[in-house]
């Protein structure tokens, strides 16, 4: 695989992972489509094994590494979604997962993810890369990256291939960003058949916002979001492949998220994590970008 991901590449990832997790129920509500005047479509990712999207890029890059690189353990950093899919990844094979997490990591994603089986260190939100990279010196471990690894993008791409699939006719695809693995995967698939793909993230975080919008890469910026999974800066893979497709992101505030957190729960029961709820803030704070429009939006996580 080259460093840009392939539909073959993601259809691949989709049928590597099918046994694995699940094919996530897609949902619409009448009161979203009402208050933003276009059609949603809500992909359900919440209920997706570990409770989030990350299970498919991460099932995908543990099911793919050889018996020699899988043999030495597996580590990652993450603030809890893709540590959590790493260690229910590596107990299908049986191996040794180690997460480096954030000191503010919600206690119930540190939970999950020791009770996966995986062994979690922590350390400041700035210091996640270095220390990944002191643990592979130290015991030789086998890295697999949220979000900057061609293998990783080709398995988080299998939900826009599944909202793709069963809602064929839709004009964009909406989903949060972070590290950007997604929503570059969602590029992928959205390529292949001619529709949008428009990121969403909390403003006081917008490093992707801003890298997208001037064409240059910028670094985390260091602050704090409710939207805890949208920490991390925009990665060099995703950049490369979103930059090239000039796709956009739209930011929200931390009440609007908030709001939409609350407005999943009572309009459609559905649980969703702040960073998860993003999309749904952006939705209905950015109305002119998608009225009239048939928008599917991958709700990313359930685990708060």
């Amino acid at each position: 695989m080259t460093t840009h991901p392939s539909m073959e590449d993601v259809r691949a990832a989709a049928g590597r992972i099918e046994s694995f997790t699940h094919r996530t129920p897609v949902f619409t509500s009448r009161y979203l489509d009402t208050y933003t005047g276009s059609t949603v479509f809500l992909k359900a990712e919440n209920l997706q094994k570990v409770g989030a999207f990350k299970a498919r890029g991460a099932t995908n890059a543990v099911l793919s590494l050889s018996e020699d690189a899988a043999g030495r353990g597996v580590v990652t950093h993450s603030s809890g979604n893709h540590g959590q899919a790493v260690a229910y990844a590596c107990s299908i094979r049986k191996i040794a997962a180690t997460v480096v997490m954030p000191e503010h990591a919600p206690d119930v994603k540190v939970d999950a993810v020791r009770g996966y089986g995986a062994s979690v260190v922590f350390c400041q939100q700035s210091e996640r890369a270095p220390t990944v990279s002191r643990l592979i010196a130290d015991h030789g471990f086998t890295e697999v990256h949220p979000f900057d690894d061609p293998v990783v993008i080709a398995g988080q791409a299998t939900a826009t291939l599944e909202l793709v699939d069963e809602i064929p006719d839709l004009d964009v695809i909406l989903a949060p960003i972070g590290g950007g693995g997604l929503l570059a995967g969602a590029s992928i698939v959205a390529t292949e058949i001619g529709i949008d793909v428009i990121g969403a993230e909390p403003e006081v975080v917008d490093d992707s916002f801003r890298s997208l919008r001037d064409g240059v890469r910028y670094p985390a910026t260091g602050a704090i979001s409710v939207g805890d999974g949208l920490l991390v800066g925009i990665g060099a893979i995703p950049f490369a492949i979103l930059h090239g497709a000039n796709r956009t992101v739209v930011t929200v505030t931390e009440k609007e998220i908030i709001d939409a957190m609350q407005t999943l729960a009572q309009r459609t029961k559905l649980v969703v994590e702040p960073s998860g709820a993003t999309a749904i803030a952006a939705l209905m704070r950015h109305i002119p970008l998608f009225a009239g429009r048939r928008v599917g939006v991958i709700l990313t996580g359930g685990n708060v």
